[in-house]
């Protein structure tokens, strides 16, 4: 096996090291974020940064690169306070890896890249039809990180959509059963498969099946 020091890590090529160190960490959540700007031009991106904040509030954050020319989702949130988060199936994997693209400040991703924008109830941030399990969340914190010039975003959950066929007795949510796939790196994506599902561990006793 071979050692990577620091060193060795700062000497590599920019894009060896990006796709390097961002397949490292291992497979993550990867989502359409949903966006629209205070005159109503929607924006859609891929992001594969989201994680859990908590539960009560529900609250969920990503991470969010420096503002560009050409990327209005920053923007948008900052602006309108709100966004959302919508899953990926397989089948659609492609047109998501492709809201990417560094397309002009204004032009609708949904539109470019094949996906319908859909209105749920009174929240004013379009959802991905397409997708199964749909998120709204309301802007909570938007948290500098100087260490490298990027945002940490933090919403809270104020809209869910999905099936109620997804949602076991105690709240487990069935993902592979909702189709949605994940991913490792900037551009690797994969379908899951249940292993199994733990009890809640406390000391002294074996871990158990669900």
């Amino acid at each position: 096996m071979r050692i990577f020091t620091a060193a060795d890590i700062a000497a590599q090529d920019k894009r060896f090291r990006t796709t390097f160190i961002n397949s490292l960490s291992g497979f993550k959540s990867v989502q359409l974020l949903g966006s629209i700007s205070p005159d109503g031009k929607p924006n859609l991106a891929i992001f594969n940064s989201i994680f859990h904040v908590g539960a009560h509030p529900p609250l969920l954050g990503h991470i969010i690169r420096p503002k560009g020319p050409e990327h209005d989702t920053l923007e948008n949130i900052l602006k309108t306070g709100y966004y959302t988060l919508n899953n990926i199936q397989e089948n659609y994997y492609k047109q998501a890896h492709q809201t990417s693209a560094r397309y002009l400040s204004g032009e609708s991703e949904f539109e470019a890249c094949g996906f319908e924008a859909e209105m749920i109830g009174n929240f004013p941030v379009p959802f991905v039809k397409e997708a199964s399990i749909k998120i709204g969340l309301k802007l909570r914190e938007a948290l500098p990180l100087t260490v490298n010039d990027t945002k940490v975003i933090i919403g809270e959950i104020e809209l869910i959509q999905l099936d109620e066929s997804l949602i076991g007795e105690d709240g487990y949510v069935d993902l592979e059963k909702a189709g949605s796939i994940t991913c490792a790196g900037l551009d690797s994506y994969h379908r899951t498969q249940k292993i199994g599902r733990l009890a809640y561990a406390k000391p002294g006793q074996e871990p158990r099946e669900l």
